[in-house]
Parts: C-alpha cells; structure tokens; sequence
C-alpha cells in the first residue's frame, strides 16, 4: 500500500509540474515573449523534466533498485499517454512517438537513480 501511495504522489508531482511549467509558458507565449517555436521546443521538454521530478520523488522514497521504480514509472505514464492520445485524440500509432517515450522512460529512471541516491544520504546521515 505504501508503494501506491508513493506512486500516487509521484504522478501527483508530474502532473503538477506539467501544469505549472505550461500554465507560465502559456502566459510568456501570450504577451509575445516567446515565439510559437520556442513554445513547442518547451511543449517536449516540459514533460521530460516532469518525468524526472517525479521519478526523483519515487527513487527518494525508494529503499533499493532505482533504476526499476523509475522504469516502472516511466512506463506506466507512457502507457497512459499511448492510451490518451489512440482513445481520447483519435491519433494514430506513430513511429515517431516510440522515441519520444523512450525519452520520457530514460528521464523517468535517470530522476530515480538520482533520487535513490539522495535519499540513502538521507537515512544515513
């Protein structure tokens, strides 16, 4: 149960990373202080570095294996993107997409393996 709840709050971290990093870029793009190009250029970073916030969350509260947590993670939120985009947008399966998972997968692990690291500083010290 404390897995699911770790999990849970990890998402959480996501998804609120996501909303607050758009939300400003949104409001720069608005008033015209960044072009439409630099604002797709952020549209795949975003979730990059909230990926890896949240797989910092839950390589943190890890107790060993980071690299797994973070693979776990990376692929259940790509699974839930694959799902969202084939069911909700009506897009298709592109060859494209497999890349930019894959990146999403490796940030996620790259945030876990870091944060299992900063958390066994922590329990130590």
């Amino acid at each position: 149960m404390k897995y699911l709840k770790n999990l849970g709050i990890s998402f959480v971290y996501i998804l609120a990373t996501i909303l607050l990093f758009t939300f400003i870029i949104s409001i720069f793009n608005y008033y015209g202080v960044f072009s439409d190009k630099v604002t797709a250029v952020f549209k795949i970073i975003i979730p990059i570095m909230a990926l890896f916030i949240g797989g910092l969350y839950i390589g943190r509260k890890s107790m060993k294996k980071g690299f797994l947590e973070g693979l776990k993670l990376g692929i259940i939120f790509s699974l839930f993107l694959i799902i969202f985009n084939y069911l909700g947008l009506g897009n298709g399966f592109k060859l494209k997409y497999i890349l930019y998972y894959t990146i999403l997968i490796i940030s996620s692990i790259f945030g876990s393996i870091i944060g299992i690291n900063i958390g066994e500083k922590n329990t130590k010290s």
